[in-house]
Parts: C-alpha cells; structure tokens; sequence
C-alpha cells in the first residue's frame, strides 16, 4: 500500500530524529584497560625519582578515635627533600598549627601544648597527638598519583586516561582533580579513606626541583 505524499512528508521527520537519536546514544569505543595501565606504568617510572619538591594547598583529616570523631584541616606546605620530609599545617584561629619533620628513622612534631614530641614511627606520633590517622608512607607516592610500594593496589581509570581510583592497603584514593598541562601530569585533589578515617588534600600548587 502507497502512502499518501503528505502523510509521507510529515512522517519523514520523525523518522531522521529517531535515526539520530539511536547515533547519539551509540555507545563510544573505550581505551583497553592494558593500554591505560602501561602508561601508569610509563608515568609512575618518570616519577620514581622526583624526591625534591614542595606541594602547597589545604589538608583535611577525619575518623574515629575510641569513639569519638576526631579531625581538623588547614593549609598545608609539604616539603619532600630526598627521604626527609616536612610538614606545616597552619589551621584556622583557634584551631592545631604544627611543624612535622620526619627522617627515615624519626618524626618530630612541634607547635603543640607541651613542646616537641618525637617517635621513631611518624603515624602513631600523629594518632597519639592529634588523634589523625595519616598513612604518611603510602601518601607520599599517592599524592603524585603513583602506586605505593607497600604491596598489590587496584586501579580504576577516568575517561581522560589518568588514575580515577586507586585501591591499596586498605585505604581508597579518589583523585578528582588533574593537572593536565604538567608532562607528567599531578593530581589536584586527592581524597583518600578507609572504614574509619578519611585524608583530603587540595593542591593549589607544585613546585618540582
């Protein structure tokens, strides 16, 4: 049966929406997950040795200590020379300020009542005084969007091919945020956490030595 021309005619257009619609939902080819991963691989080798430079922004930390919340946030300077590395953390008025200096065999903290304190280990120093659980070791690979050397971490990647998540030691690291004009390139915001605690960092600025 032949259709009238102006039923044909007013039909046609409805026919080319619902062909473009069906183009516009077509799913897009993704990159293989085997690509993506050599080049983590790639970044995480030209990062390997960057151990000189200073990071600068906000930290915030949460979690549980005997249960009771615990936390606090500021602006931070983190400085890495080598395997030494300094904190300052500058809170709000009335709130913790500190300077935390780490070697690879002790941490000192200062800036709080008493004077300074020292440990030979950096993270319970830290949860002792500030009731912060702060996975130092594995951070500092983190926060360059690199995996940690403490054991297997799971990757997820983002649309733009960089690190969406990263899984291990039993913290997940969300980064967000992704310096792009930077070869490679570094995160801007870093969010990691576990069942208990959580560590925010919002980098405003890196300075690579």
């Amino acid at each position: 049966m032949k259709l009238p021309i102006r039923l044909l005619a007013a039909a046609l257009p409805l026919l080319l929406a619902a062909c473009v619609h069906k183009e516009a939902v077509r799913p897009q080819p993704t990159a293989d997950y085997a690509v993506l991963l050599n080049e983590q691989r790639a970044r995480e080798h030209l990062l390997e040795k960057t151990d000189h430079w200073v990071l600068q922004g906000k930290i915030g930390v949460s979690g549980e200590v005997n249960g009771k919340k615990e936390g606090g946030s500021g602006t931070l300077t983190w400085t890495q020379t080598g395997d030494n590395y300094e904190f300052v953390v500058r809170g709000p008025v009335g709130s913790k300020s500190f300077k935390l200096t780490v070697t690879p065999v002790s941490a000192v903290l200062e800036g709080l009542d008493g004077g300074p304190q020292r440990s030979p280990d950096v993270e319970s120093l830290v949860h002792n005084a500030l009731g912060w659980q702060v996975p130092f070791h594995d951070l500092r690979a983190w926060v360059l969007g690199t995996r940690a050397d403490s054991g297997p971490a799971e990757l997820k990647f983002g649309d733009d091919g960089l690190p969406k998540t990263l899984t291990q030691d039993g913290w997940t690291v969300a980064y967000p945020g992704w310096d792009t004009k930077r070869e490679p390139a570094l995160p801007t915001k870093v969010f990691a956490s576990n069942p208990t605690s959580s560590v925010r960092l919002s980098i405003e600025s890196w300075t690579i030595q």
